[in-house]
């Protein structure tokens, strides 16, 4: 129940580097070249895997969306990152702070199923080949992506939903540089209890069971790698699964250093632990988006030839 001579809040201040603004300019200019390396690196990914025949394959169908998802994930927030650093009054309205939150919250949820998708495309590619065409065929990949783009979707709509029905009516200055659902909740003017829980239930749904089935199809994966009688045919076999699980590392463990690493118990290294919080949570949102092109360019043979084959190609035109 909202408490007396209290009024609804219409928008929300973001702080970002507000308290710091010598150090606006030079993370403006990072992160905008962090922006426009993710920009380039999936979307050449996605071009080159749509226009080379020879990887309209399962693996490279979750590979496109896997950069797609990371063009939208970025988009949801780093223009309102950039705008933030030039605009001296940094707000946003309620209704932009519930699509941006919604839209980073979506995304994130999808990727970790994605990234569960693709591990098991590679446990059936590795142990049971030759049912691979069979069990991996378009009518099965492609409704694993759809499955994992709407689990997404419906947890976020879940977890938005619940927060914009909360009051707020008090404090509206958001300390972060994005629309963060804790940041937000925290200005409520209500109980959240419903809203931690079901945050939790969703952690453990789209963050524990992926890490758990990634997990298990490894176990397998490298089993049977293992009992490959030559070296040069367990080398190619793991180059297979190679990139995705150089992925799944990176991603989960920024997610691990992010919420693992301890809190200071110092006060007087309260703002600078704050400090260093924020731009931990910004710069994992980049990382990963920006490195995912960049692994499976570097790490995937066939990936780098078809980028070779294109520039070639490109060249050859003009």
């Amino acid at each position: 129940m909202e408490a007396p001579n209290q009024s609804a809040v219409k928008d929300f201040v973001l702080l970002g580097l507000s308290a710091h603004p010598k150090l606006e300019k030079t993370f403006f200019v990072l992160i905008l070249l962090m922006y426009l390396v993710i920009l380039l690196g999936n979307g050449v990914l996605i071009l080159v895997t749509v226009s080379d025949s020879r990887l309209h394959t399962p693996m490279y169908f979750f590979l496109r969306n896997l950069s797609f998802l990371d063009i939208c994930y970025t988009t949801s927030s780093v223009p309102l990152v950039l705008d933030g650093f030039l605009t001296p009054r940094k707000t946003i309205s309620f209704s932009g702070c519930a699509v941006q939150m919604f839209l980073s919250f979506a995304m994130g949820a999808t990727e970790c199923v994605l990234l569960g998708m693709m591990a098991f495309d590679r446990y059936v590619s590795i142990c049971n080949p030759l049912r691979y065409p069979v069990i991996m065929s378009k009518a099965a990949y492609v409704p694993m992506a759809a499955s994992s783009w709407l689990a997404g979707g419906t947890n976020s709509l879940v977890q938005i939903s619940l927060a914009v029905q909360l009051p707020f009516c008090g404090d509206n200055i958001i300390n972060h540089f994005i629309c963060e659902i804790l940041a937000v909740l925290k200005l409520a003017c209500a109980d959240i209890s419903i809203n931690v829980v079901s945050m939790g239930v969703a952690n453990v749904i789209f963050l524990g069971v992926p890490v758990l089935f990634i997990f298990v199809s490894y176990i397998f994966i490298i089993t049977t790698i293992l009992k490959i009688p030559l070296a040069e045919g367990r080398r190619k076999a793991f180059s297979t699964c190679s990139a995705h699980f150089t992925v799944v590392i990176v991603f989960y463990g920024t997610i691990l250093f992010m919420y693992g690493k301890p809190k200071s118990k110092d006060p007087l290294g309260a703002d600078k632990q704050d400090l260093s919080d924020k731009l931990i949570s910004l710069f994992y949102g980049l990382l990963t988006p920006m490195l995912n092109p960049i692994i499976y360019s570097l790490r995937n043979k066939d990936v780098k030839m078809a980028v070779k084959n294109m520039v070639a190609q490109k060249c050859f035109t003009q």
